[in-house]
């Protein structure tokens, strides 16, 4: 990890630190917002400032809308996490609320930007929006910058739509169950974190058991019902596997769930934490005749998922 600092609420944000910041969701962190980060923290470094994203949560749609059906690529804690991974100074993360939203344009770069964040320079996209109602744009940026004495930096259209990528393009990906597709965009396997939780423990009677993952944030996106090829993360130690999201028709199952088989695995993993990043799409959900026939394609599966696993490690060793 490196040291990125993340401040909630920018009211916490820290007196005489000088910043060039940027502003947005950022959700999936993908190739497009890379391009703005990576102007954002060459424009710090060659200027001697901080760098520093300023995002919301919750996201401003759940507020505004009243939203409860927007399905987000990551989680908060997930953002971090990614974020965490590159040369960004701050994070600062504001809860977005009714209040929040009726901050006009110009109240918004005064009052936040320049007085709280001491902006000395603003990256921003070329469709960046802002204030209440989506009021403010580039032009009232510039205008405001001359007000306030702060540079201002556009990321041209070109610069981030040569990508061909955005947030709600991979989201789109993960519900049809393109995971070659999302994994690019995203630059990292998309991934869920959660808790280990009891099951009907049927795979352990046929040889394949499994961990049932629950996900305690309702806002977090899941792919499309069917098997995958995984990689997991457990308390550091890394193992590969085969993961079912359905509702299990084979055995009348009414709810949705998340079942891991990790290969050469064999521990207690009740109430842990684990990582599930997505390699690859095998098949879609399937209604067996018997338990027999189940058992069956999972042997096929996981043949299917080790051939997979050797050709991306001898491609990664060349």
């Amino acid at each position: 990890m490196l040291n990125l600092q993340v401040i909630h609420n920018y009211h916490n944000f820290p007196e005489n630190i000088s910043t060039v910041v940027t502003i947005g969701t950022f959700d999936g962190v993908h190739v497009g917002h890379r391009k703005i980060l990576d102007q954002l923290i060459s424009e710090s470094k060659k200027k001697g400032l901080k760098s520093a994203l300023l995002t919301f949560f919750p996201h401003p749609r759940m507020v505004i809308q009243a939203d409860n059906t927007i399905k987000l690529i990551n989680t908060i804690e997930e953002r971090i996490e990614i974020l965490s991974k590159t040369d960004l100074d701050y994070l600062v993360i504001h809860p977005f609320d009714k209040e929040f939203s009726n901050l006009g344009a110009f109240d918004f770069v005064r009052d936040v930007l320049v007085n709280q964040l001491n902006v000395k320079e603003l990256v921003v996209g070329y469709d960046h929006r802002f204030g209440k109602n989506r009021e403010g744009d580039f032009e009232q940026l510039k205008e405001y910058s001359h007000t306030f004495d702060f540079n201002i930096k556009e990321i041209k259209a070109q610069d981030i739509n040569n990508t061909a990528v955005s947030s709600t393009k991979i989201r789109t990906a993960l519900k049809s169950g393109d995971i070659q597709t999302a994994n690019e965009f995203l630059t990292t396997p998309f991934f869920i974190h959660g808790t280990v939780v009891k099951g009907q423990q049927l795979g352990n009677t046929i040889g394949f058991p499994t961990a049932n993952i629950e996900i305690p944030q309702v806002y977090k996106l899941t792919p499309k019902n069917g098997a995958y090829i995984i990689k997991a993360t457990h308390k550091e130690n890394i193992y590969y596997g085969m993961l079912n999201i359905g509702n299990r028709p084979t055995v009348s199952g009414k709810n949705k769930t998340i079942e891991a088989h990790l290969f050469n695995f064999d521990s207690d993993i009740y109430g842990n934490d684990i990582k599930i990043e997505f390699l690859q799409f095998l098949r879609e959900e399937q209604n067996f005749k018997s338990i027999e026939g189940l058992k069956e394609q999972l042997e096929k599966d996981k043949k299917d998922s080790l051939e997979y696993l050797q050709t991306i490690t001898s491609s990664n060793a060349s």
